[in-house]
């Protein structure tokens, strides 16, 4: 049965997780999945991603989990496939969306991440860790498919979920939300979270779970 923690920032959210999951974290290993933010990007994004991945990984920690890095373009099929195995779960962190799914998908990870989730092992993303598990990934001016040439154009995502998420509402990281939203996302099914927010999936059951908005660590985007 699917088990999926989709958070708009994990860092902000990451309270709720026991109660999603149900049962003691404390020494489960993690498998954590920077790789959406390894394209090529300015030393004021790093920076940012850096802090992000060290908040969310923090966060873990704090739950008892066991981080061990799994960087996919590092890495071959084999020593993916090993790392996922023997994780007792998966985490995905945030950057191009269109980057991550197309490394994912030059590895084969994708299916590989796929395959598990569906036999139900527990997935958590930030960002656009929590935007692959959709069908299709949105192109707009903050998520560009330009950062993944080698897609030619192929915008399809793991499509485990049915719906669409649009993460971050009420940060304000893309100017006027409503408009952002509006732009690109109103004709969907969408669901808006912030960053204090996570949609939580298990089997047919979706939820939005929200923690004080005070879990949000004081962090904006460049």
């Amino acid at each position: 049965m699917k088990k999926l923690f989709l958070a708009s920032w994990f860092a902000g959210s990451s309270t709720l997780l026991p109660k999603f999951v149900g049962e003691d974290l404390t020494g489960k290993k993690v498998a954590f999945i920077p790789t959406a933010c390894r394209y090529d990007m300015s030393s004021e994004e790093r920076n940012a991603y850096d802090y992000i991945n060290g908040k969310d990984k923090q966060a873990l920690e704090n739950l008892g989990l066991v981080v061990e890095d799994l960087e996919i373009s590092d890495k071959n099929s084999t020593e993916i496939e090993e790392s996922i195995l023997g994780a007792d779960c998966l985490f995905v962190g945030g950057g191009s969306t269109f980057f991550l799914i197309q490394e994912l998908k030059r590895k084969g990870a994708d299916r590989m991440i796929t395959r598990h989730i569906e036999q139900g092992k527990l997935y958590m993303g930030t960002s656009a860790g929590s935007l692959i598990p959709q069908r299709h990934i949105v192109a707009e001016e903050n998520d560009d498919p330009k950062y993944a040439p080698d897609l030619k154009g192929d915008a399809q995502g793991l499509g485990l979920i049915d719906f669409y998420l649009y993460v971050h509402y009420g940060r304000h990281y893309y100017g006027d939300d409503d408009a952002f939203f509006n732009k690109y996302y109103a004709h969907l099914n969408c669901i808006k979270i912030d960053d204090n927010q996570a949609v939580t999936v298990h089997g047919d059951k979706i939820e939005v779970v929200t923690a004080p908005k005070s879990c949000i660590p004081e962090f904006s985007l460049p």
